[in-house]
Parts: C-alpha cells; structure tokens; sequence
C-alpha cells in the first residue's frame, strides 16, 4: 500500500499534465449519458408495472432476474452487440441505473396510501390533476432516494465500462495502474471515484431538495 503522501504527488502529476482532467471527462461524460438513459428506462418500466398488474406480471420476472446477473458478465456481449467503442459502455452503465430506478419507482407506486388517493376523489381531483397534487408527492421521496442509488450503482458500472477496452477514463487509470504495476496510480484513482461519487450523490441532493420541502420530517422538526 502506497504512504499517502506518494497518492498526493501522484494526483498532482495527472493534474499537471492535463491527464487527470481529461479521464474524469471522460469518465463523467460517459456515467452522465448512461445515467439519463437508465433513469428514463428505469422510470417508464416501473411506472407501467406499478400501474398496471398485467405488465408488472410481465415485466417484473424478467427484470429481477436480470438484475441478478453481475455487471461484468454483460461485457462479451455489449461487446459483441454494439461494439468496443462508446455505445457498448453507455449501454452497460444504463442498465445498471435502470435496475435501482425501475425497483424505487415501483416500490413508491404500490406503496401509496390507498387513502390518500380516496380523498382526492372526495374533492374531485381526476386524471392529471390527481397525478400532480396526490400521487407525485407520494411517490416523490422514494423517487429520490432510487435516483441516489442509481446514481452509485452507475459509478460501479462505469468501472466495468471502462474495462471495455477504453483508452480514457478513471477506469483505465485503474487497469494501467495495474498492468503497470503503479499502486500509488490505482490509489489515487478509487480516491477520485470515491470523491465524484459523493460529489454527484450531494449534487443530485441539492436539485431534488426544493421537490420535497413539503415534508414535515423528523430532520425538520
């Protein structure tokens, strides 16, 4: 294990020679992509399962059990279907968005109060409106907290991505680090990807605040 001080010198290297900058570019570009696509994917699915018991029949076997199959084992095949470049590496990275986000959307969706919904219908709210003021702000906070974990399976995925023969990345830092036999490099690189993960994570949290300062939480009281 490299002292901290050979981790520091190290980060400052990559920084000063553009190389840092240029992988968490790289690197975030791609998560950033992949994650708009698996929320999109993930949301759609889990709002057709929750409202409909036929397609949550239909979808929701087939799902779970991709969702066991571990990240790495899509690889050969992303590989094989769209190739070594990009798109193979935004598709693994949205599919294992898509399954966190798919289960919260579910979950919040046949966790609402059946009573909530009666109430609305004694004031007469239908259709989008019921939508807009009773069922969006039940489903919201656990919403939310499926986008956070999207958002950190992404970062795990985007590991396994960029092991798809990339040639930037924090993913490649961290296999030519191991090629290389370079521990400080490889140390240095699960830093980054531990500090833009929080970085993210507090980002994601700060834009979805305002949605649920309706809360009357126990941090709030």
């Amino acid at each position: 294990m490299p002292p901290p001080s050979r981790i520091a010198e190290t980060l400052v290297q990559l920084a000063r020679s553009g190389d840092l900058l240029l992988h968490i570019e790289a690197t975030v570009g791609r998560l950033g992509t992949g994650f708009a696509i698996g929320v999109l994917a993930g949301t759609v699915l889990g709002a057709l399962a929750g409202a409909s018991a036929l397609a949550r029949t239909l979808l929701d076997p087939t799902l779970q059990g991709l969702r066991a199959i571990p990240s790495i084992a899509w690889v050969p095949l992303f590989i094989l279907w769209l190739g070594i470049f990009e798109a193979s590496k935004v598709a693994l990275i949205a599919l294992g968005v898509s399954f966190p986000v798919y289960l919260g959307t579910l979950g919040a969706i046949l966790a609402v109060d059946r009573k909530i919904v009666e109430v609305g219908r004694v004031f007469r709210l239908s259709g989008l409106k019921l939508v807009q003021r009773i069922l969006l702000p039940a489903v919201l906070p656990h919403y939310v907290i499926a986008l956070r974990s999207g958002l950190g399976l992404g970062w795990m995925f985007v590991v396994a991505a960029e092991f798809m023969g990339a040639s930037e990345g924090l993913g490649f830092l961290l296999l030519d680090g191991e090629q290389l036999g370079k521990p400080a490099q490889i140390v240095a690189a699960i830093v980054v990807f531990a500090l833009l993960g929080k970085t993210t994570d507090w980002l994601l949290v700060v834009l979805t605040t305002p949605f649920l300062r309706w809360q009357d939480t126990v941090d709030k009281g």
